[in-house]
């Protein structure tokens, strides 16, 4: 009858120990931190917290794994930052009367940034789908300009 009892008593308690080492130890919870901040959008944070924790335990699987999506998504998050600004001052030189050589020039250099830029992208199936997509969408619009601007 003992038996019988034994080796679920043991396996629950190694299941409960290993929950209790994985909440109490600092390196995972910075982690699920991390995690948390990742899921909200604060990208920087997260990147953040899930360095200290990796710097802690660099067997800490849960932190590089938050690290890596997070520095991802923060490339994502700065190009379209970076596209929404160019199309703001390209919407500016549209606006005019008419566009100087100079002005095509300068639309034309920050379309080809700006796709150049995208191929630098490395999206993966972790990567906030909403980034990716956003991203995608002015990567076509500046490939569209582009060519545009070239004609």
């Amino acid at each position: 009858m003992k038996s019988k009892y034994l080796f679920p008593s043991i396996a629950l308690g190694l299941v409960l120990f290993m929950g209790l080492y994985f909440l109490l130890n600092p390196s995972y919870e910075k982690s699920i931190e991390a995690k948390y901040y990742y899921e909200m959008g604060e990208y920087k944070e997260a990147y953040k917290l899930a360095n200290e924790a990796f710097s802690m335990d660099v067997y800490n699987r849960m932190a590089s794994t938050v690290m890596a999506q997070s520095k991802t998504s923060i490339k994502y998050v700065t190009y379209i930052k970076q596209a929404r600004l160019y199309l703001s001052q390209i919407n500016d030189i549209a606006q005019g009367d008419s566009i100087s050589n100079a002005q095509r020039a300068k639309m034309k250099l920050m379309s080809e940034i700006m796709v150049d830029s995208y191929v630098k992208l490395a999206p993966s199936i972790i990567t906030d789908s909403d980034l990716v997509k956003e991203a995608k969408k002015y990567h076509d619009d500046f490939e569209l300009l582009l060519e545009k601007v070239t004609k």
